[in-house]
């Protein structure tokens, strides 16, 4: 069965074209502070995960640029390095928890991680930029998370004066409606499915079939 994705695309598209109006009215007003520009990789090294709606989106779009070929074989290549790499420092913090680490300290150390993006090409850029997720559009201005604000450590925006600054709880809060209505849309098995998060590399080699998905009745013990 083909699965069509493409009325949740469209919801996911119509985000993102305001999301990057509201960065381009930030350039507009505070370009000076701006330090994004062609060949900047900075935040291509963050490690992050992206949104069940983000996932799917950016792996179609892989698919249909990339359906074979070199590039293709370097990317898939590289995305599998990539998540071996994340699962370990994931793997390190969540001990870390273990041992009693501060939600704080571990968000912390998260942010400071370094793994090159799959998606990068040989010249530092992006090789699906018009696909790219959301947290990599809003990466150069002023964010705020659970109360904490952010932003490029590049950027010239100078702590404690006030500028306009993205609410990404509010912004996941709408990723998280679309994820589950998709996921109410095609009737998943499984109840956790909208509220699970996986880094770009991992979306990239996943294959989001039916059985991924929840459209299949788990096999029974023995069968």
């Amino acid at each position: 069965m083909k699965l069509d994705f493409s009325e949740f695309f469209e919801q996911y598209e119509a985000l993102v074209a305001e999301v990057d109006s509201v960065f381009n009215r930030v350039v507009d007003m505070h370009g000076d502070c701006v330090s994004c520009n062609s060949g900047c990789s900075d935040c291509c090294h963050a490690l992050f995960d992206i949104s069940l709606i983000e996932a799917l989106y950016i792996n179609h779009k892989f698919l249909e640029q990339f359906p074979f070929g070199e590039v293709r074989s370097n990317i898939v290549e590289a995305a599998n390095t990539a998540d071996r790499l994340i699962y370990k420092r994931k793997r390190q913090l969540y001990r870390d928890s273990m041992k009693g680490a501060e939600p704080r300290e571990l968000l912390e150390a998260m942010a400071k991680e370094r793994i090159r993006c799959p998606l990068l090409d040989n010249e530092d850029k992006c090789t699906m930029y018009d696909a790219r997720p959301i947290t990599c559009r809003l990466y150069g201005i002023p964010t705020n998370i659970g109360g904490k604000a952010h932003t490029c450590g590049l950027s010239k925006f100078e702590a404690g004066k006030p500028y306009p600054t993205v609410s990404l709880d509010i912004i996941q809060d709408r990723l998280a409606k679309i994820s589950l209505d998709l996921c109410k849309a095609i009737k998943s098995n499984y109840k956790e499915l909208p509220g699970v998060f996986v880094p770009v590399s991992m979306a990239l080699i996943t294959n989001y079939d039916e059985e991924y998905l929840g459209l299949k009745e788990p096999k029974k013990k023995g069968a």
